[in-house]
């Protein structure tokens, strides 16, 4: 059977090629048992491309990511590469280099907690239990990427730095249409986060998502919050959210703050959209948020939730297969349910396991889901 679904894996430093084997596994199954068959090629980003070609992104490699229907990355970066003098070869340059050349403007960060891990959270398990909430995050413009930036000598011993926060109507309305087209299969809620009271971006902001919503979206429950009370009520309250929309620096915050709000980075996926073609199909990547933990790679401890997780969002947003994305996610809920756990979400009465054998025990769900 031909494949017409085509994915490029760059498993990357660290963990990363731990815990995307995981994902060639479920592949794997999803050919044998789902009939359901990918085009898989690989490359090297990061460190590993930084070992065999001298830059942490080839062309070659970038060229194929641009050609594929989506990329699948593991995690980039080490002590090894850190290089303080020239940033461009750094590890983390070559994730950059892809997100700007696909031109992924619209970053997804899940914050779910599953029942069984409701422990594992700082918060009270009556604040989070159930907790499904989406940030959607700007990831191109803003404060990060704004001109003029830089430190200058302004004289007498002084020096200014200089960062400028810069949104256009195009940037904020393609990634307020993501987060409401978004809402619109979840609980139909969407929150715009912004500071509109003391920034004109903010306030250019909520006038554009305002005018979208207006315009193509009135079915959608829209409602605004100032990002500084939107950072207390997902402490105090975050189940009245569902889906988050907000700038690339707020969205930098708001989502870690609500990833740790789980409990553990190790169960957090995250998927970066670009723009629709004329089909309809966007460029897309896919990779947990932890980073590439280098004081454990190698010793098959790493947790492969996150990275399956986000091929599950890979499953869903990129082929339209949220049945099978469902079914990851319940086996590996499951999973958890039944006591499994790597040491990172470790607790007393628990079953430690490695990479692999969490990796067996969500395969061995699967056949049972899926018989």
């Amino acid at each position: 059977m031909a494949a017409n679904k085509k994915l490029l894996f760059l498993p990357g430093d660290g963990i990363g090629p731990e815990v995307m084997r995981q994902v060639r596994r479920v592949i794997d199954w999803m050919d044998r048992k789902r009939k359901i068959t990918f085009d898989v090629s690989e490359g090297l980003v990061g460190g590993a491309a930084i070992d065999a070609h001298g830059v942490p992104l080839s062309d070659a490699t970038l060229a194929e990511a641009l050609a594929v229907d989506a990329v699948m990355l593991g995690a980039v970066g080490g002590p090894k590469w850190d290089n303080p003098t020239d940033y461009t070869k750094r590890p983390e340059a070559g994730l950059l280099t892809l997100r700007k050349e696909l031109g992924l403007f619209a970053n997804l960060r899940p914050a779910v907690v599953f029942d069984a891990l409701v422990d594992a959270s700082t918060l009270k398990a009556d604040v989070i239990r159930g907790l499904d909430i989406l940030i959607v995050r700007e990831l191109t413009g803003g404060v990060y990427f704004g001109e003029p930036r830089g430190i200058t000598e302004i004289g007498d011993g002084e020096r200014r730095g200089v960062n400028t926060q810069v949104y256009t109507t195009s940037e904020i309305r393609r990634v307020a249409r993501v987060a409401f087209e978004l809402a619109r299969k979840r609980g139909n809620k969407l929150c715009s986060m912004e500071k509109a009271n003391v920034m004109e971006s903010g306030l250019l902001w909520r006038q554009e998502v305002t005018k979208l919503h207006g315009e193509e979206f009135q079915d959608v429950e829209l409602s605004h919050m100032y990002a500084d009370n939107g950072a207390m009520q997902l402490l105090k309250n975050p189940k009245q959210f569902d889906v988050i929309v907000t700038d690339n620096l707020f969205g930098d915050i708001l989502s870690d703050e609500a990833a740790m709000m789980t409990g553990s980075l190790g169960m957090l996926p995250s998927a970066s959209l670009g723009a629709p073609d004329a089909n309809g199909n966007r460029k897309a990547l896919y990779e947990p948020v932890h980073g590439s933990a280098p004081d454990i790679a190698g010793r098959d401890l790493a947790n492969p939730c996150a990275t399956l997780l986000s091929f599950a969002m890979c499953l869903r947003y990129s082929f339209n297969l949220d049945e099978d994305a469902k079914l990851i996610e319940r086996a590996i809920q499951n999973v958890l349910g039944g006591g499994m756990r790597t040491s990172d979400i470790m607790a007393p009465g628990m079953a430690r396991c490695s990479t692999t054998v969490m990796g067996d025990s969500i395969l061995r769900e699967l056949d049972k889901l899926a018989s």
